[in-house]
């Protein structure tokens, strides 16, 4: 995992989920993360299938939804803590679909590797509007002393922009995530190589 790590948001996008993840996947992502809160379970269903054929060649995850991702074969899940435990999880997904954990301080990452995570997701790294609930910034002090520790792939979100990537990356981020950054421009694909560039 290295680059820009794609994860849609409908709320923000002027395009539509549909049209953002074809400039991702023009952009050359290598993941892309389908996350919507406020969906009924029948639609999040049809828009995944969607997604999900269009992403055949890359990896395709799914936020929460353990149950989505099953349906639609996804590649696997991005999980927070407030959601199902990664025990159960991987019991349902089985051992090679992918599994991704939300961690917000060096304890919880360590825990992440001790479960059997495939990657960690460190956030917010900085201030963010784009999730209401993501908690206190942990700036880019915590990416280094995760990564002096944990040796799992490190997906950075939160408040991440073009002026601030580059430090993040020196951190020891592989991945980086800017949702609004990119969704809510005019020029989704190069808005995303843009921040490709940052590695």
């Amino acid at each position: 995992m290295r680059g820009y790590y794609f994860i849609t948001d409908a709320g923000l996008s002027r395009s539509g989920n549909i049209s953002d993840v074809k400039a991702a996947l023009a952009a050359k992502v290598e993941i892309v993360q389908y996350r919507d809160k406020h969906k009924d379970t029948k639609e999040l269903f049809i828009e995944a299938l969607k997604l999900r054929a269009i992403c055949q060649r890359i990896k395709f995850l799914i936020n929460d939804r353990v149950d989505i991702a099953l349906a639609v074969e996804a590649d696997g899940v991005h999980l927070g803590r407030e959601d199902l435990s990664y025990r159960v999880a991987r019991r349902l997904l089985g051992k090679k679909r992918i599994i991704g954990l939300t961690v917000h301080n060096i304890k919880e990452a360590l825990a992440a590797e001790e479960e059997g995570a495939d990657y960690i997701g460190v956030s917010p790294v900085f201030a963010t509007l784009t999730k209401f609930d993501a908690g206190r910034p942990c700036g880019t002090g915590l990416i280094r002393m995760i990564k002096k520790r944990v040796s799992l792939p490190i997906v950075a979100i939160g408040g991440i922009d073009l002026l601030n990537g580059g430090e993040v990356v020196r951190a020891g981020a592989d991945c980086i995530c800017a949702v609004s950054a990119v969704v809510a421009k005019r020029d989704v694909k190069r808005e995303i190589e843009r921040f490709q560039e940052l590695f």
